[in-house]
Formats: C-alpha cells, sequence, structure tokens
C-alpha cells in the first residue's frame, strides 16, 4: 500500500520551500509584490476598512527555519492579510438565531472548501455583537478544541464563533497558497500552543510566524502543483480503498470457505472427528481425576437448529469448552500486597493476530494466580470485552499474565491447531455470531465462551486448513 498522506505531506513541505516549481524571472520579485502588499494595506486602513494595528517585530536570521528562493520573501502572516476571530451570539437572545447569515462553527472546518454551515444568526446578533463577516476567498483555521488546526476556505460570506480565525488575504496574496501553507505547517501551529490545560493556536501565534512569500505567478503555479499531484494521489486513494474493501471481502470468502471445510480435501487417512473428540474427552477426564481441573456440568446436546452451517461427513459439532481449557486473568480490583510484582496484559494490548506491549502495567500475583492467569505461547487469548471476540495466538516464548477481561484458552491436548480456531473467531466476529449482551457493559462471557457451538475437523485437516488460509491471505 502507498501511504498518500506522507505523499502529501511531503509534497507540501517541497511546495513551501519552493523546490516543486520553478522560478521565472519574468515572475518579478517577492520583494516587489511585498511593497505592493503594504501601499494594500494602508489603502485600507486610509479608507476605514481594517484598523491600524501595532507593527509587528523585524525578522530576525535565527527565526528562518529554512532556506527559500532568491526572489521569495520571509514575511510575517500578519502582514499578509487582516486576521480576525469571532464570536458566540448569546443562546438567551432567541433574536440571535435562525436568520439568513452563516454562522460557521470549528466543526464546519472540513480542510477544504465551505459551502454550507450547520447554523445561522440575524442581522441584528451580526450588528450587535462584534462578530465580522468574512467574504468568499477568507481562509479559516481552527484555534483550539478537538478541531485544532482544521481549516477552510470560504465559497461563502461566513460569520464564526471564537475558536476560529478568519484571514481576508490582500491583493497579491493568493488564498490557496495560504490555506496549503497553513496546512503544511498545521502540526507546528499546534505545538506552538502548547503550555496551557488545552492546546491553544491564538490569533497572536498566527500573525507572529513567518510565511515565505513568492511572486503571485509562482504562487498560483505552486497551487496548481498541488492540486494536480493531490488529484492523482485522490485516485490512488480511492483505488486502495476498493482493493482493501475488495480484499476484506475476499478474506471473509476464503475464511467461510476454508472454515466449513470447502477449502481442502477430505482424506480418509485424516481419521474422523468422532475419534479425535473421544481423544480428547479422555485426556480431559485425566485431567479431573488428577484434581488440576473441575468436573463441570455436562452442556445438552446440540440440536440441528443450532448448526450455523454444513461440515463434512467426517467432522462434528462440538462446544468450544469441550475441547479447551479456558479461563481469564485477575481482576484489577483483586489487586493485594502478596505475591510477585509481574507485568500482565488487557483487552487494550490484544489486535487481531497482533498484541500491542508497550508500558505494560504491573499488579501482584500470588502462586496460585500465577498459575491460573499465566499465558504460554500457542495460547489463544479472547477478548471478552471491548471489541467483543477480538483474538490473538501468544507467540512469544515468555510466559505472560492476562487480567480478567481477556479468556485464555488452550487445548486439551497440545496438537490441537489454534490457528484453525484463531480464524474460525474471526469468521464468527464478522458474521455476528458473538456479540455482546447484557446491561451496560456488554461481553462475551466465561460460560458463553464455554457454549460457543464450534466444528472440530480432524488434526491434520485442522492444521492443512489453518496453512492453507494463511498462504492464500499473505498475498492479499
Amino acid at each position: 500500500m502507498i501511504d498518500t498522506k506522507a505523499l502529501r505531506s511531503r509534497v507540501l513541505d517541497l511546495a513551501i520551500q519552493g523546490k516543486l516549481t520553478e522560478q521565472l524571472e519574468s515572475d518579478g520579485t517577492a520583494e516587489e509584490l511585498w511593497q505592493q502588499i503594504q501601499a494594500e494595506k494602508q489603502r485600507l486602513i486610509k479608507e476605514g476598512r481594517i484598523k491600524r494595528e501595532k507593527p509587528l517585530p523585524e525578522i530576525t536570521p535565527n527565526e528562518i527555519p529554512f532556506e527559500i528562493p532568491e526572489n521569495w520573501k520571509w514575511v510575517r502572516l500578519g502582514n499578509i492579510g487582516n486576521w480576525g476571530a469571532g464570536a458566540t451570539p448569546s443562546r438567551h437572545n432567541s433574536d440571535y438565531y435562525n436568520g439568513s447569515i452563516a454562522w460557521l462553527k470549528t466543526g464546519d472546518l472540513t480542510d477544504g472548501e465551505i459551502n454550507e454551515v450547520s447554523e445561522y444568526i440575524t442581522e441584528k446578533a451580526l450588528a450587535e455583537c462584534s462578530i465580522r463577516l468574512n467574504p468568499i476567498g477568507s481562509v479559516l483555521i481552527a484555534m483550539y478544541g478537538a478541531t485544532i488546526g482544521k481549516l477552510g476556505i470560504l465559497n461563502r460570506p461566513v460569520t464564526t464563533n471564537q475558536a476560529c480565525c478568519a484571514c481576508i488575504p490582500y491583493g497579491g496574496v493568493d488564498n490557496k497558497f495560504l490555506f496549503y501553507f497553513l496546512l503544511c505547517e498545521r502540526n507546528d501551529f499546534i505545538n506552538k500552543g502548547h503550555g496551557g490545560a488545552q492546546p491553544n493556536i491564538s490569533k497572536e501565534i498566527i500573525v507572529n510566524s513567518l510565511i515565505p512569500i513568492p511572486p503571485l505567478a509562482e504562487q498560483k503555479r505552486i497551487v496548481a502543483r498541488v492540486e494536480e499531484i493531490f488529484r492523482l494521489l485522490d485516485i490512488i486513494d480511492a483505488a486502495q480503498e476498493q482493493y482493501a474493501a475488495d480484499a476484506e471481502s475476499l478474506k471473509a470468502k476464503l475464511i467461510t470457505l476454508g472454515i466449513q471445510g470447502r477449502l481442502t480435501e477430505q482424506l480418509e487417512s485424516d481419521g474422523t472427528a468422532e475419534e479425535l473428540y473421544q481423544q480428547i474427552q479422555a485426556e480431559k477426564q485425566r485431567l479431573i481425576k488428577e484434581g488440576k481441573i473441575k468436573r463441570e456440568k455436562p452442556l445438552p446436546e446440540i440440536s440441528e437448529d443450532e448448526i450455523p452451517f454444513e461440515i463434512p461427513e467426517n467432522w462434528k459439532w462440538v462446544y468450544l469448552g469441550e475441547i479447551f481449557q479456558h479461563n481469564t486473568g485477575k481482576a484489577l480490583n483483586s489487586a493485594n500486597a502478596d505475591g510477585k510484582l509481574l507485568e500482565y496484559i488487557t483487552t487494550s494490548n490484544v489486535y487481531w493476530d497482533r498484541f500491542e506491549l508497550k508500558s505494560l502495567k504491573q499488579m501482584r500475583f500470588t502462586e496460585d494466580e500465577i498459575e491460573k492467569c499465566t499465558i504460554k505461547k500457542g495460547d489463544l487469548l479472547i477478548c471478552e470485552g471491548g471489541d467483543i471476540g477480538r483474538s490473538a495466538i501468544w507467540c512469544f516464548d515468555y510466559d505472560m499474565r492476562i487480567q480478567n477481561h481477556l479468556h485464555r484458552l488452550r487445548g486439551y491436548i497440545p496438537d490441537i491447531c489454534v490457528k484453525y480456531y484463531y480464524y474460525l473467531m474471526w469468521l464468527y466476529k464478522a458474521t455476528g455470531k458473538i456479540d455482546g449482551r447484557g446491561i451496560g457493559l456488554q461481553g462475551f462471557s466465561s460460560k458463553r465462551v464455554h457454549s460457543l457451538i464450534v466444528p472440530l475437523p480432524p488434526l491434520a485437516e485442522q492444521k492443512r486448513i489453518a496453512e492453507t488460509l494463511e498462504r492464500v491471505l499473505g498475498v492479499l
């Protein structure tokens, strides 16, 4: 898969450094453009259309982050447009809302063009609430909250709330060039805003930040080049999404065929599942007799109505608890001062066929708890809560402990093919045969794990199915 997100980021980096387009002598220089921008700014101040503001500080060499072409110029964002945040009219005044003037909240920002907003205010609100109406072409940025750094370009006049800062660019500044610059620098802006209770990109931070300005003709070439490349990346994204969807659909079909015994040949030399079942039950009775496991109440016979799909004649429908020992780990609220301080994993560490094991927590386990809560290489783990039924096989050479929202399944006989039952859990999850039950926190209880109806193929065929699925799914 192509990492288009990284490619977009790289394209923007090259664009704002002048490495994506050619510099042409006929473009003139950014210094000439800068003089035009300042002349327009002074005209707008003289006409009373914008306020005169305190001059921004001169740019020092230490502030400049990278080299730019000779005909470009470093300036401050506050000097290339008129920036202003919005406000929220009082919710207690019904005369302020449900009017005809678009009022944008930062949740309306889409990192693209803005055509619609979710709320509207009245002319009275515009007149009385210190809100400015930003014209078409304004560039918007969210300053704080969950949407911090989100951007937009207006395709309609819009007012905004106080969490949004809008720039009305002066003539000579292409609004899309400004947009792509802000998109490129989004993470830097967010990092500048750290330090308080929540990140906050203030207007002061924005206007004092540097931007490299090319001549206007090159600004437009950069925008055209960026958008050309982004269109190609959009096509790649769409193709990859379709491929992922097709691959997931194909994966489901292959696993279905495998689990149902339609992907491999049934061989007489494999024996029957009934013979295997009797072998497993004999081992289970031995463990009960030796006091290593407890005798359980027999489960009812599996009825025809309970069987989810057809299986080959030499297979057998059984309960999961009849072929696997299973238990959960230690509850967090049962922690005590006794025992060894050991690391453990929870459902948040278990993903489909893999584990995330960074920053593991510890708690104390007694000797009895260690025996009950320890997982070994080859054990199948199933999530009781969270993403219910999510499963993985512990593949490491060292032992680990589990918390109580994880089920540990270990075959009564060591030859049972755990990978086959991993694929079975994946299929049951994908087809809705595993879900949550109960009120509040839903889960996949020990009773439900024990009584889950599963197919039992002969051992040799379990392994052929798992190997075949591994091989064909590895190329998707």
